[in-house]
């Protein structure tokens, strides 16, 4: 990807227009562009960028994204439909009402970049200059030490998701390792039951729906957990990763009483810094510190 930067031009009149009408007392993005600007300038991201091939999609207005996107919470898809959607974003981004946005995907590879460039503190280096110019910040203050949240590289899920989801990560991996042995231990309808990843969007809407559909996972892991530790199954198997995350998720969620399977409530549940939150990385646990939660990990930091 190639990038050649151009000036900032100003937010589209059509799109002010239209901005303005729909938030007669603005938003925090409208009057974020109009307190602040664009915060980001392209050259600060040009080391990052080839100058042949194909254009890459404007760096200032990713780093702008990015931002708003935390502050919001949004998953790069969601973050990419807001882009696409929102007329407080179009205006805060500086776009045309029709412009289509980008592939959710361009937001993944920007964050490698900088990450890759060690400029993952660019973000935050220009906008601390840009407070400290506007007065907001000010030197020589008191040191303090105080910890903070570093979200995991997974997705947060909920309690459904996840079990869905680690059931079928198992079977990918299985599928892998264990052709033959998975082929003769699993049921002909799992393939197209875990055959696509699971999403808050695909479970059933009704809540006796959705216990109907937890007890079936539930019960399906609970077949594969007991073919895996069966005496004539190869031991390495149960030395599988996404095997002992399965059986970990399980114990977690699910309960045997008088014979049946059950799912755990609420309240029967290991704390959250106990319990995994996705089979993707068994370290990522769901935190949360006053007003934010968030599932990955906490680092203390002392500053001035």
């Amino acid at each position: 990807m190639s990038l050649k930067p151009e000036g900032i031009s100003p937010v589209p009149e059509e799109t002010a227009r239209i901005a303005h009408a729909a938030y007669l007392k603005g938003s925090v993005f409208i009057h974020m562009r109009d307190e602040l600007g664009t915060i980001y300038q392209d050259e600060i991201f040009a080391p990052l960028f080839s100058h042949t091939g194909q254009p890459a999609e404007a760096p200032w207005r990713l780093a702008l994204v990015t931002i708003m996107q935390f502050a919001e919470g949004l998953s790069d898809r969601q973050a990419a439909d807001a882009v696409r959607g929102r007329i407080d974003w179009k205006y805060a981004l500086g776009l045309e009402l029709a412009d289509p946005g980008f592939d959710a995907s361009v937001l993944s590879e920007f964050r490698t970049r900088l990450v890759e460039g060690q400029a993952e503190e660019q973000l935050l280096t220009v906008m601390l200059t840009l407070f400290k110019e506007r007065g907001w910040l000010k030197a020589r203050g008191k040191q303090r030490t105080d910890s903070t949240h570093v979200l995991a590289k997974i997705r947060a899920i909920n309690r459904l998701v996840c079990v869905g989801e680690t059931l079928r990560h198992a079977l990918n991996c299985l599928a892998i390792v264990a052709p033959e042995w998975l082929l003769a231990h699993s049921q002909p309808e799992w393939v197209n039951r875990y055959e696509v990843r699971l999403e808050d969007s695909r479970l059933p809407c009704s809540e006796e729906d959705r216990q109907a559909w937890v007890q079936s996972v539930g019960q399906d892991g609970a077949t594969l957990l007991s073919a895996l530790f069966e005496p004539e199954a190869p031991s390495w198997l149960a030395e599988v990763p996404a095997v002992d995350m399965l059986r970990r998720v399980w114990l977690q969620n699910y309960q045997w009483s008088e014979g049946k399977l059950g799912w755990r409530s609420s309240e029967n549940i290991p704390p959250a810094g106990l319990s995994s939150s996705s089979p993707y990385d068994l370290d990522a646990h769901y935190s949360k510190k006053r007003t934010t939660s968030w599932v990955g990990f906490k680092v203390h930091l002392t500053e001035t």
